[in-house]
């Protein structure tokens, strides 16, 4: 399998299931989680946020809301149209306008140079690409970044959360959607092809995926490389300490 998986498998149930998965209030919570792991790099006046990849812009415009500026970027067209209808139907019901650009591009190609006060990549979208396009990734990241600002990735499949626990065939719900998730790691890659099949009555779809794997050293190595040091581990949004085996791994890193 290879990274071509994330030109089709942003559609129909899996979109779904994940719209079902993130409620408005794990939205809140991710957003309070982000300022206050952000806050010290965020300085003063309305700070600007880097969203990256931003998927249905639903962190996006829960910051904007917030009085932030965010810039936000997907190389996915049919979600940057969905964030932005969303954000345009937000701006005629508030009769007020939400400091948001939106951008289409490759994670892994991006060209910001510094201004960014804070910066995060939300959604388990971390490892979607191997060694090389992972660093492109991070390094793109902190070039974004201003000296003092702060980075926040959030991910299900860091070494010590993924493998200590890996199970290869596991029943889900999402809402009105059962999911079916199976997965095969693949060690001499560091790889973790994933197949899920939604279910929703008579629906049945099937997307596969994969995710590189990576430590919490390699990930530190990689974006020291970008001036960025890591700071802090997070096992969830109120702020419990990393220990391995946590489903999710929330590091904060701070650039200069």
């Amino acid at each position: 399998m290879t990274t071509d998986w994330t030109d089709d498998y942003f559609q129909g149930l899996a979109l779904e299931a994940w719209d079902n998965e993130n409620s408005p209030e794990k939205t809140r919570a991710d957003a309070d989680f982000l300022l206050d792991a952000l806050d010290a790099g965020l300085g003063t006046g309305p700070a600007r946020l880097l969203d990256v990849p931003c998927g249905d812009g639903r962190l996006a415009l829960e910051l904007a809301r917030r009085g932030y500026k965010v810039t936000a970027v997907d190389r996915d067209a049919a979600q940057l149209a969905t964030a932005k209808n969303m954000a345009s139907r937000e701006k005629a019901a508030r009769q007020e306008k939400l400091s948001i650009q939106w951008r289409r591009a490759d994670m892994r190609r991006l060209r910001f140079r510094g201004g960014f006060d804070g910066a995060f990549c939300f959604g388990n979208s971390f490892g979607y690409f191997g060694p090389d396009g992972t660093a492109a990734f991070l390094a793109g990241m902190g070039r974004a970044l201003r000296p003092g600002g702060r980075l926040v990735i959030d991910t299900q499949v860091a070494a010590e959360s993924l493998l200590p626990t890996l199970e290869h065939r596991i029943w889900q719900q999402a809402g009105d959607i059962a999911v079916l998730a199976e997965y095969a790691y693949h060690p001499a890659e560091s790889r973790l092809d994933s197949t899920f099949t939604f279910i929703k009555g008579q629906r049945r779809e099937v997307r596969t995926a994969s995710h590189w794997v990576f430590t919490i050293g390699e990930i530190g190595r990689m974006l020291a490389a970008s001036g960025v040091r890591i700071q802090h581990l997070y096992a969830d949004t109120d702020g419990s300490p990393f220990e391995m085996g946590a489903p999710r791994l929330l590091l904060v890193g701070g650039k200069g």
